[in-house]
């Protein structure tokens, strides 16, 4: 009887020992939010070649795909430029004279200018503004009632960032 009792004693103690023992610490519950992340501009480093960059300036202002002639010709006509950052303006004011140039009116870029401002970054650049890229656009815009859509897009053509890929 004795032994027993002595084992019913020391399991009840073993189970009393181990359900209050060491137990290992709770660690801290931590939620992340998912975010979409463009690249920077510092992450571009490779240089569009003039169809490349011509192709995806026809992209951005028509919202369609520039037909193969077409691509070859100007690919030409800017080849055959000393001058690139003349040949490129050109190209962007031939395309923003035609109709077919998919932009909001002045009236709609200043009505949510931080759409507007959003959009175009994400249309010309493949990223989002920063909040100071942002602030200084919104600002510039608000401040200069000469500032149009056309010009704004034609300003994200002809930068260094817009050159590379």
């Amino acid at each position: 009887m004795l032994d027993s009792k002595l084992i019913y004693s020391v399991a009840i103690a073993l189970l009393i020992l181990f359900s209050t023992g060491c137990r290992k610490k709770e660690e801290p519950l931590f939620i992340l939010n998912e975010v979409e992340l463009y690249p920077d501009s510092a992450s571009k480093t490779k240089l569009k070649s003039d169809e490349q960059w011509v192709s995806i300036l026809h992209a951005n202002l028509f919202q369609t795909a520039l037909s193969a002639n077409q691509l070859f010709e100007i690919g030409e006509c800017l080849s055959s430029i000393g001058d690139k950052e003349l040949a490129r303006e050109v190209v962007i004011s031939n395309f923003m004279n035609d109709n077919g140039v998919i932009m909001p009116t002045d009236e709609e870029m200043r009505i949510d200018l931080s759409t507007f401002i959003n959009n175009t970054y994400t249309r010309f650049l493949v990223r989002y503004p920063s909040v100071s890229e942002e602030t200084w656009y919104t600002n510039y815009i608000e401040n200069n009632p000469y500032v149009t859509p056309e010009l704004v897009y034609f300003s994200f053509a002809l930068s260094n960032e817009y050159l590379y890929y």
